[in-house]
């Protein structure tokens, strides 16, 4: 395949020109800007689109096992491809749980049947992730575990978190830490503030989020264990974040595009869309987020992909699950909100949503480098698109950006040289 004429963007490179790339045996074989590349196999004209390192998105529940009535690998695989992402990372709040390596053998052992983006799996901090005994973090790194998280049963205990960070350590796992203090937050249901006392909802602080930062933070610089903080959303993370990783804790850190361009004013009308945790919080927050985003403060993107049946989200606010689509929309959002405004390059946005996280990960991908696994992004940055959700390849159809239009739209994506999407 040649892929011909096409805007190469690969910020592990430095590239950023038109030109063509040649991939052979599911590598990336030559790559070539100011010119142009001949040969025999299919051509694909990219003129007017960005070709770049496929997206990698560390943060995706994919519902595998158990729930498999909200996604499936085939549809959350299939899914992400839609959005460009050549691969993806599973969340462990599973049923059961991913706390044991036959689970994560047997996740990696389905995904081999199925033909959408690669993905790698983030096993359990404890046993039933009930923060009581650690899990056995040695056999499932063994089994092909690239990270452990409490994400969605946060630890609350410092000793124990310590403990998990110390084994950790060991063993080279970085720790993804959904950071909030459940005896402030104590069953909140949005953001505590105006619209929350307005709307007669329970709030969640942000003082809860913004301790447990600090909280884990501290016990990085203590245990030397990488630390990356999931789905940061207020300006008081942003600034706690930068101020240990000036101390030269071992921190990485991670939003995601609702926590840009959304406020908590989307949960007016009971909108259980918009319902996510952490909340949506005020516009000072999404311009700190930016900030964030801008002077690397936080280094990644993701999307805390959480899909969900109609059904349950078709409830009362406070009865109705945390969580929205994220996949297809992710790329969109960044070139509308971020790009086109000029807080970010297309090549910045790349980086945050592909080199870097495959570095924080230590995930193959991430480059254009020749060699590399033939994992390969092509969307067109000026394309403008309504988000229709019943059209997602996702079963979760439950997002805040029905009826939006927004900017940049994937049109081809090819994971180890075979197009997957498009």
């Amino acid at each position: 395949m040649i892929l011909k004429n096409g805007r190469i963007i690969d910020p592990a490179n430095g590239i950023d020109g038109v030109g063509d790339i040649r991939i052979e045996d599911g590598k990336i074989a030559e790559v070539k800007v100011g010119g142009e590349l001949s040969g025999s196999g299919e051509v694909v004209d990219c003129t007017g689109q960005v070709v770049c390192p496929g997206l990698i998105d560390i943060h995706v529940h994919l519902r595998v096992p158990g729930q498999e009535y909200k996604e499936d690998l085939e549809s959350g695989l299939g899914s992400a491809a839609a959005g460009g992402f050549t691969a993806v990372a599973c969340m462990p709040n599973t049923d059961p749980v991913i706390d044991t390596a036959p689970i994560v053998r047997d996740i990696y052992a389905q995904a081999e049947k199925v033909q959408g983006a690669r993905v790698y799996v983030i096993a359990a901090i404890s046993k039933g992730m009930t923060n009581k005994e650690l899990s056995e973090m040695g056999d499932m790194k063994d089994a092909g575990a690239v990270a452990i998280s409490d994400d969605a049963f946060q630890v609350q205990e410092a000793g124990f978190m310590r403990k998990a960070m110390e084994y950790a350590q060991m063993l080279d796992l970085p720790v993804l830490a959904h950071c909030e203090d459940t005896n402030l937050s104590d069953g909140g249901y949005m953001n505590e503030g105006f619209i929350s006392t307005k709307l007669g909802l329970k709030g969640l602080p942000r003082e809860a989020y913004e301790m447990d930062v600090a909280r884990n933070a501290l016990l990085a610089l203590q245990t030397g264990c990488h630390l990356h903080v999931l789905h940061v959303s207020t300006a008081n993370e942003v600034a706690i974040i930068r101020f240990f990783k000036s101390l030269g804790a071992p921190i990485t850190a991670e939003t995601g595009p609702h926590y840009w361009c959304l406020t908590d004013a989307a949960c007016e009308g009971y909108n259980t869309n918009a319902k996510m945790n952490p909340p949506l919080r005020l516009q000072s927050d999404c311009d700190a987020i930016i900030e964030g985003l801008k002077d690397g403060t936080l280094d990644a993107v993701a999307t805390d992909h959480a899909p969900h049946a109609n059904y349950e989200k078709a409830r009362e606010f406070a009865i109705a699950p945390f969580g929205i689509h994220g996949l297809e929309t992710s790329l969109a959002l960044g070139v509308t909100f971020l790009v086109k405004p000029g807080h970010l390059s297309l090549s910045q946005l790349v980086e945050k949503m592909s080199t870097a996280p495959a570095k924080l990960l230590k995930l193959p991908g991430g480059s254009l480098s020749v060699g590399a696994p033939a994992d390969i992004a092509i969307f067109d940055p000026e394309a403008t698109w309504t988000v229709e959700p019943d059209k997602f390849i996702s079963k979760g159809k439950n997002t805040p950006f029905g009826g939006w239009s927004l900017t940049g739209k994937p049109t081809t994506t090819i994971v180890n040289g075979t197009r997957i999407y498009g």
